[in-house]
């Protein structure tokens, strides 16, 4: 029997002002779909909410995060083991429609990034401005971050950062040494 184990393994680092911890196994779907075609408004009532339209936006659908990545694209969030329930929810929402719905949750880890200098750690690797002014809570960006492609989603608390699973490690491993000094 195999026992699933995610890219960073229970990683979790404490230091100063940042708290930096994985999210394992978060079910992670990519949704394609037309917001001007008839499918769109039986998904939104599906997931009980509009998806979110304006470039770099994410929203919350009741116990589901919408991020916006393209005109058509979205990239769906919820707690780990929901991918079936979810993919057949929105496959019967979209119907004989055109749209796609993909598991991707093998795809991604997710890293979360918190604390009073949180910002000041993305700001080293990351040429995205996320002062709060312009990038409140509800922005999600697509970016580099210490040359490594990530999707960047301001929540109230926290940063949550989406990063491939092979790059999760060499990521982590960065945000730790640029928590030094950090706050101070």
């Amino acid at each position: 029997m195999t026992v699933e184990q995610s890219p960073l393994a229970a990683f979790a680092h404490e230091g100063g002002d940042v708290r930096i911890a994985e999210i394992p196994f978060l079910t992670q779907l990519d949704l394609r779909l037309d917001p001007d075609g008839p499918a769109f408004p039986a998904v939104a009532k599906a997931l009980g909410g509009e998806l979110p339209t304006a470039p770099c936006t994410a929203s919350r659908l009741g116990d589901v995060d919408a991020l916006w990545l393209g005109p058509d694209e979205w990239l769906l969030l919820a707690e780990p083991g929901r991918q079936r329930e979810l993919e057949v929810l929105l496959r019967a929402a979209i119907g004989e429609e055109h749209g796609a719905v993909v598991d991707v949750s093998a795809q991604r880890t997710a890293l979360s990034l918190a604390g009073p200098a949180a910002r000041e750690v993305l700001a080293r690797g990351c040429s995205i401005d996320l002062d709060p002014r312009f990038a409140p809570a509800g922005t999600c960006v697509q970016t580099l971050l210490a040359r490594t492609g990530v999707t960047i989603v301001v929540q109230e608390e926290r940063f949550l950062l989406l990063v491939r699973a092979s790059f999760a490690q060499y990521l982590a491993a960065w945000l730790v040494d640029s928590t030094d000094g950090a706050g101070r």
